[in-house]
Protein backbone atom coordinates (compact mmCIF):
# COMPACT_ATOMS: atom_id res chain seq x y z
CA UNK A 1 0.00 0.00 0.00
CA UNK A 2 2.70 2.24 1.11
CA UNK A 3 4.20 1.32 -2.58
CA UNK A 4 0.83 2.43 -4.43
CA UNK A 5 0.81 5.59 -2.74
CA UNK A 6 4.12 6.92 -3.66
CA UNK A 7 3.71 5.75 -7.25
CA UNK A 8 0.74 7.64 -7.70
CA UNK A 9 1.83 10.69 -5.67
CA UNK A 10 4.27 10.52 -8.46
CA UNK A 11 2.18 9.57 -11.39
CA UNK A 12 -1.07 11.95 -10.74
CA UNK A 13 0.51 15.22 -10.67
CA UNK A 14 3.33 14.49 -13.57
CA UNK A 15 0.00 13.61 -15.74
CA UNK A 16 -2.10 16.50 -15.22
CA UNK A 17 0.96 18.89 -14.70
CA UNK A 18 1.63 17.54 -18.06
CA UNK A 19 -1.34 18.39 -19.65
CA UNK A 20 -1.13 21.95 -18.85
CA UNK A 21 2.66 22.23 -19.87
CA UNK A 22 1.40 20.62 -22.97
CA UNK A 23 -1.49 22.72 -23.51
CA UNK A 24 0.32 25.89 -23.10
CA UNK A 25 2.99 25.14 -25.07
CA UNK A 26 1.03 23.15 -28.18
CA UNK A 27 1.66 26.04 -30.69
CA UNK A 28 4.69 26.02 -30.13
CA UNK A 29 5.43 22.23 -30.41
CA UNK A 30 3.03 21.88 -33.31
CA UNK A 31 5.42 24.12 -35.41
CA UNK A 32 8.54 22.40 -34.31
CA UNK A 33 7.24 19.19 -35.14
CA UNK A 34 5.96 20.94 -38.83
CA UNK A 35 9.09 22.15 -39.21
CA UNK A 36 10.85 18.86 -38.66
CA UNK A 37 8.87 16.85 -40.78
CA UNK A 38 9.39 19.25 -43.85
CA UNK A 39 13.08 19.67 -43.16
CA UNK A 40 12.54 15.46 -44.01
CA UNK A 41 10.70 16.09 -46.95
CA UNK A 42 12.88 18.63 -49.01
CA UNK A 43 16.05 17.10 -47.44
CA UNK A 44 17.08 13.71 -47.55
CA UNK A 45 18.34 12.61 -43.94
CA UNK A 46 19.90 9.56 -42.93
CA UNK A 47 18.39 6.38 -41.90
CA UNK A 48 16.36 4.95 -40.37
CA UNK A 49 14.05 7.33 -42.42
CA UNK A 50 12.92 5.22 -45.45
CA UNK A 51 12.39 7.78 -48.88
CA UNK A 52 8.99 6.58 -48.52
CA UNK A 53 7.77 7.15 -45.21
CA UNK A 54 8.48 11.08 -45.32
CA UNK A 55 5.57 13.23 -46.13
CA UNK A 56 3.82 11.68 -43.51
CA UNK A 57 3.75 14.63 -40.67
CA UNK A 58 4.55 11.64 -38.34
CA UNK A 59 6.06 14.57 -35.66
CA UNK A 60 2.91 16.87 -36.05
CA UNK A 61 0.82 13.60 -35.57
CA UNK A 62 2.85 12.37 -32.09
CA UNK A 63 2.48 15.50 -31.44
CA UNK A 64 -1.51 15.70 -31.90
CA UNK A 65 -1.80 12.15 -29.80
CA UNK A 66 0.21 13.22 -27.16
CA UNK A 67 -2.33 15.97 -26.52
CA UNK A 68 -5.09 13.76 -27.16
CA UNK A 69 -3.66 11.04 -24.51
CA UNK A 70 -3.13 13.75 -21.82
CA UNK A 71 -6.50 14.87 -22.29
CA UNK A 72 -8.06 11.43 -22.03
CA UNK A 73 -6.05 10.03 -18.97
CA UNK A 74 -6.74 13.23 -17.05
CA UNK A 75 -11.07 12.61 -17.94
CA UNK A 76 -10.18 9.23 -16.69
CA UNK A 77 -8.65 10.34 -13.54
CA UNK A 78 -11.51 13.12 -13.13
CA UNK A 79 -13.94 10.32 -13.40
CA UNK A 80 -12.61 8.02 -10.96
CA UNK A 81 -12.16 11.12 -8.16
CA UNK A 82 -16.26 11.09 -8.96
CA UNK A 83 -16.41 7.58 -8.74
CA UNK A 84 -14.23 7.36 -5.61
CA UNK A 85 -16.26 10.51 -4.13
CA UNK A 86 -19.69 9.09 -4.43
CA UNK A 87 -19.32 4.89 -4.33
CA UNK A 88 -18.40 2.79 -1.51
CA UNK A 89 -15.04 0.93 -1.38
CA UNK A 90 -15.34 -2.38 -2.88
CA UNK A 91 -19.25 -1.57 -3.41
CA UNK A 92 -20.45 -3.16 -6.86
CA UNK A 93 -21.35 0.21 -8.22
CA UNK A 94 -18.00 1.20 -7.77
CA UNK A 95 -16.88 -1.87 -9.96
CA UNK A 96 -19.64 -0.64 -12.56
CA UNK A 97 -18.76 2.69 -12.99
CA UNK A 98 -14.86 1.49 -12.82
CA UNK A 99 -15.62 -1.04 -15.72
CA UNK A 100 -17.80 1.99 -17.66
CA UNK A 101 -14.50 4.32 -17.47
CA UNK A 102 -12.24 1.30 -18.21
CA UNK A 103 -14.85 1.71 -21.80
CA UNK A 104 -14.92 5.32 -22.21
CA UNK A 105 -11.41 5.65 -21.53
CA UNK A 106 -10.16 2.79 -24.07
CA UNK A 107 -12.88 3.89 -26.80
CA UNK A 108 -11.51 6.86 -26.68
CA UNK A 109 -7.90 6.37 -27.39
CA UNK A 110 -9.00 3.78 -30.09
CA UNK A 111 -10.90 7.02 -31.70
CA UNK A 112 -7.84 8.86 -31.37
CA UNK A 113 -5.40 6.90 -32.35
CA UNK A 114 -7.65 6.04 -35.20
CA UNK A 115 -7.96 9.79 -36.13
CA UNK A 116 -4.39 11.02 -36.08
CA UNK A 117 -2.72 8.12 -38.02
CA UNK A 118 -5.87 8.14 -40.46
CA UNK A 119 -6.53 4.26 -39.63
CA UNK A 120 -8.86 1.50 -41.10
CA UNK A 121 -9.97 -1.46 -39.27
CA UNK A 122 -11.50 -4.43 -41.04
CA UNK A 123 -13.11 -6.80 -38.24
CA UNK A 124 -14.50 -10.46 -39.40
CA UNK A 125 -16.25 -12.81 -36.59
CA UNK A 126 -17.51 -9.94 -34.41
CA UNK A 127 -20.66 -11.67 -33.99
CA UNK A 128 -18.83 -14.45 -32.19
CA UNK A 129 -17.97 -12.03 -29.40
CA UNK A 130 -21.11 -12.37 -27.16
CA UNK A 131 -22.33 -14.19 -25.25
CA UNK A 132 -19.69 -14.62 -21.85
CA UNK A 133 -18.51 -15.34 -20.18
CA UNK A 134 -15.06 -15.89 -22.11
CA UNK A 135 -10.91 -16.12 -22.29
CA UNK A 136 -9.66 -13.72 -24.74
CA UNK A 137 -6.46 -14.89 -26.06
CA UNK A 138 -4.95 -12.11 -28.14
CA UNK A 139 -1.97 -11.50 -30.18
CA UNK A 140 0.86 -8.92 -28.99
CA UNK A 141 2.54 -7.10 -32.08
CA UNK A 142 2.55 -3.32 -31.60
CA UNK A 143 2.04 -0.16 -29.22
CA UNK A 144 -0.96 0.03 -30.74
CA UNK A 145 -2.71 -3.37 -30.08
CA UNK A 146 -3.33 -3.21 -26.68
CA UNK A 147 -6.69 -0.92 -27.53
CA UNK A 148 -8.15 -3.48 -29.77
CA UNK A 149 -10.03 -6.19 -26.94
CA UNK A 150 -11.30 -2.46 -25.08
CA UNK A 151 -12.01 -0.74 -28.81
CA UNK A 152 -14.22 -4.13 -30.32
CA UNK A 153 -14.73 -5.92 -27.48
CA UNK A 154 -15.58 -3.84 -24.49
CA UNK A 155 -16.97 -1.25 -26.17
CA UNK A 156 -18.57 -3.06 -28.84
CA UNK A 157 -20.11 -5.75 -26.65
CA UNK A 158 -20.37 -4.09 -23.44
CA UNK A 159 -18.03 -7.03 -22.02
CA UNK A 160 -16.17 -6.22 -19.06
CA UNK A 161 -12.97 -7.34 -19.41
CA UNK A 162 -10.56 -8.06 -16.68
CA UNK A 163 -6.87 -8.06 -17.59
CA UNK A 164 -3.74 -9.87 -17.43
CA UNK A 165 -0.91 -6.84 -17.63
CA UNK A 166 2.82 -6.46 -17.06
CA UNK A 167 3.34 -4.26 -14.13
CA UNK A 168 5.13 -1.42 -15.69
CA UNK A 169 1.80 -0.30 -16.88
CA UNK A 170 0.80 0.79 -12.92
CA UNK A 171 3.33 3.94 -14.39
CA UNK A 172 0.23 5.12 -16.08
CA UNK A 173 -2.40 6.46 -13.22
CA UNK A 174 -5.70 5.67 -14.69
CA UNK A 175 -4.66 1.88 -15.50
CA UNK A 176 -2.98 2.01 -11.82
CA UNK A 177 -6.15 3.19 -10.25
CA UNK A 178 -8.87 1.65 -11.95
CA UNK A 179 -6.49 -1.51 -11.97
CA UNK A 180 -7.25 -2.00 -8.48
CA UNK A 181 -10.87 -0.92 -7.86
CA UNK A 182 -12.02 -4.18 -10.68
CA UNK A 183 -10.31 -7.60 -11.22
CA UNK A 184 -7.00 -7.53 -12.80
CA UNK A 185 -3.44 -8.65 -12.42
CA UNK A 186 -0.28 -6.80 -13.29
CA UNK A 187 2.41 -9.31 -13.89
CA UNK A 188 5.63 -8.99 -12.19
CA UNK A 189 8.01 -10.63 -15.13
CA UNK A 190 11.28 -10.57 -13.15
CA UNK A 191 9.40 -14.38 -12.03
CA UNK A 192 10.44 -13.82 -8.86
CA UNK A 193 7.05 -15.77 -7.23
CA UNK A 194 6.02 -17.47 -10.26
CA UNK A 195 3.35 -19.62 -8.10
CA UNK A 196 2.43 -16.35 -6.30
CA UNK A 197 1.77 -14.74 -10.06
CA UNK A 198 -0.15 -17.83 -11.83
CA UNK A 199 -2.77 -18.26 -8.56
CA UNK A 200 -3.39 -14.50 -9.27
CA UNK A 201 -3.91 -14.59 -12.81
CA UNK A 202 -6.23 -18.04 -12.09
CA UNK A 203 -8.33 -16.42 -9.22
CA UNK A 204 -9.63 -13.24 -12.40
CA UNK A 205 -12.10 -16.65 -13.40
CA UNK A 206 -13.46 -16.71 -9.65
CA UNK A 207 -17.34 -15.20 -9.72
CA UNK A 208 -16.95 -14.85 -13.67
CA UNK A 209 -20.60 -13.60 -15.17
CA UNK A 210 -21.82 -13.92 -18.69
CA UNK A 211 -21.16 -9.92 -19.63
CA UNK A 212 -17.51 -10.48 -18.32
CA UNK A 213 -14.11 -12.13 -19.83
CA UNK A 214 -10.63 -12.57 -19.00
CA UNK A 215 -7.86 -11.42 -21.98
CA UNK A 216 -4.02 -12.71 -21.67
CA UNK A 217 -1.41 -11.68 -23.98
CA UNK A 218 -0.19 -15.25 -24.33
CA UNK A 219 2.78 -14.41 -26.03
CA UNK A 220 3.63 -12.74 -23.26
CA UNK A 221 5.54 -9.42 -25.01
CA UNK A 222 5.28 -7.88 -28.16
CA UNK A 223 6.22 -10.08 -31.40
CA UNK A 224 9.31 -9.06 -33.51
CA UNK A 225 11.38 -10.68 -35.92
CA UNK A 226 14.71 -10.33 -33.82
CA UNK A 227 13.08 -11.62 -30.69
CA UNK A 228 11.64 -14.66 -32.86
CA UNK A 229 15.14 -15.17 -34.12
CA UNK A 230 16.16 -14.90 -30.24
CA UNK A 231 14.47 -17.32 -28.68
CA UNK A 232 14.43 -19.88 -31.47
CA UNK A 233 18.26 -20.48 -30.28
CA UNK A 234 17.27 -21.11 -27.21
CA UNK A 235 14.59 -23.65 -27.89
CA UNK A 236 15.48 -27.59 -28.57
CA UNK A 237 13.50 -30.49 -29.44
CA UNK A 238 9.99 -30.70 -29.82
CA UNK A 239 9.64 -26.93 -28.69
CA UNK A 240 11.67 -26.07 -31.43
CA UNK A 241 9.85 -27.29 -34.34
CA UNK A 242 6.64 -25.95 -32.93
CA UNK A 243 8.14 -22.77 -32.99
CA UNK A 244 9.68 -22.49 -36.47
CA UNK A 245 6.45 -23.13 -37.85
CA UNK A 246 5.08 -20.29 -36.28
CA UNK A 247 6.47 -17.66 -38.79
CA UNK A 248 4.51 -13.70 -37.41
CA UNK A 249 3.70 -15.11 -33.88
CA UNK A 250 5.94 -15.70 -30.72
CA UNK A 251 5.24 -19.36 -29.13
CA UNK A 252 2.76 -19.19 -26.09
CA UNK A 253 4.50 -18.78 -22.88
CA UNK A 254 2.20 -22.08 -21.29
CA UNK A 255 1.92 -20.81 -17.27
CA UNK A 256 -0.65 -18.18 -17.59
CA UNK A 257 -2.76 -19.22 -20.55
CA UNK A 258 -3.12 -22.99 -19.23
CA UNK A 259 -3.84 -21.68 -15.61
CA UNK A 260 -6.92 -19.74 -17.06
CA UNK A 261 -7.68 -22.92 -19.01
CA UNK A 262 -7.68 -24.69 -15.93
CA UNK A 263 -9.29 -22.76 -13.54
CA UNK A 264 -12.69 -22.85 -13.02
CA UNK A 265 -15.24 -22.16 -14.56
CA UNK A 266 -15.80 -22.94 -17.30
CA UNK A 267 -15.80 -20.42 -20.53
CA UNK A 268 -15.66 -20.39 -24.31
CA UNK A 269 -12.25 -19.09 -25.67
CA UNK A 270 -12.32 -16.05 -28.40
CA UNK A 271 -8.83 -16.23 -30.13
CA UNK A 272 -7.82 -12.37 -31.76
CA UNK A 273 -5.71 -12.23 -34.59
CA UNK A 274 -5.09 -8.83 -36.04
CA UNK A 275 -2.84 -7.92 -39.25
CA UNK A 276 -1.79 -4.56 -40.16
CA UNK A 277 0.16 -3.45 -36.99
CA UNK A 278 3.21 -5.30 -37.32
CA UNK A 279 6.71 -3.45 -37.05
CA UNK A 280 5.60 -0.57 -34.39
CA UNK A 281 7.24 -2.17 -31.58
CA UNK A 282 9.21 1.56 -30.45
CA UNK A 283 7.92 5.10 -30.41
CA UNK A 284 10.30 5.53 -33.34
CA UNK A 285 8.61 3.22 -35.70
CA UNK A 286 5.54 5.50 -35.12
CA UNK A 287 7.95 8.47 -35.49
CA UNK A 288 9.18 7.07 -38.81
CA UNK A 289 5.67 7.41 -40.35
CA UNK A 290 5.01 3.70 -40.76
CA UNK A 291 1.73 3.59 -38.93
CA UNK A 292 -0.23 6.21 -41.00
CA UNK A 293 -2.63 5.69 -43.21
CA UNK A 294 -2.67 1.41 -41.88
CA UNK A 295 -5.32 -0.89 -42.91
CA UNK A 296 -6.29 -3.20 -39.97
CA UNK A 297 -7.73 -6.70 -40.49
CA UNK A 298 -8.97 -7.73 -37.32
CA UNK A 299 -10.07 -11.50 -36.71
CA UNK A 300 -12.30 -13.48 -34.12
CA UNK A 301 -11.97 -17.42 -33.79
CA UNK A 302 -14.66 -18.88 -30.85
CA UNK A 303 -13.82 -22.34 -29.41
CA UNK A 304 -16.27 -23.94 -26.72
CA UNK A 305 -15.12 -24.96 -23.47
CA UNK A 306 -16.54 -28.50 -24.35
CA UNK A 307 -13.44 -28.61 -26.94
CA UNK A 308 -10.84 -27.57 -24.48
CA UNK A 309 -9.45 -31.22 -23.16
CA UNK A 310 -8.64 -32.72 -19.62
CA UNK A 311 -4.76 -32.42 -18.40
CA UNK A 312 -1.96 -29.60 -19.30
CA UNK A 313 -0.30 -31.16 -21.43
CA UNK A 314 -3.27 -31.44 -23.82
CA UNK A 315 -4.92 -28.39 -22.93
CA UNK A 316 -0.96 -26.85 -24.48
CA UNK A 317 -0.86 -28.97 -27.61
CA UNK A 318 -5.29 -27.46 -28.00
CA UNK A 319 -3.60 -23.83 -27.66
CA UNK A 320 -1.07 -24.02 -29.45
CA UNK A 321 -2.93 -25.80 -32.51
CA UNK A 322 -5.18 -22.60 -32.76
CA UNK A 323 -2.13 -20.27 -32.31
CA UNK A 324 -0.79 -21.95 -35.00
CA UNK A 325 -4.40 -21.68 -37.27
CA UNK A 326 -4.13 -17.96 -36.88
CA UNK A 327 -0.39 -17.86 -37.72
CA UNK A 328 -1.82 -19.28 -40.99
CA UNK A 329 -4.09 -16.73 -41.53
CA UNK A 330 -1.28 -14.18 -40.89
CA UNK A 331 0.43 -16.09 -43.71
CA UNK A 332 -2.40 -15.57 -46.31
CA UNK A 333 -2.44 -11.73 -45.76
CA UNK A 334 1.55 -11.40 -45.85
Amino acid sequence: AAGMMRRRVGSIPAVVGALWVVTALFPGLILIALTIDLVRRVRPLPDPLPLGERGTLATVRLCVFLLCFLVIENLGLLLLLWTFLSTGAGSRARAARTFAIQRIYSGLLLRSVTWVFSLKFVVHGSELVRPGPLLVFCRHASLVDVLIPGGFIANVHLLELRYVLKRELLAEPCLDVAGHWIPNHFVDRRGLDTEKELAAIGALKAGIGENEGVIIYPEGTRFSASLRAALLEKLTGPELARAQRLRHLLPIRPGGAITLLAAAPSCDVLFVGHHGLEGLTRLEDIWRGSLVGRTVTIQFWREPASSIPEGNEARLQWVNDRWQRMDDWLETLS
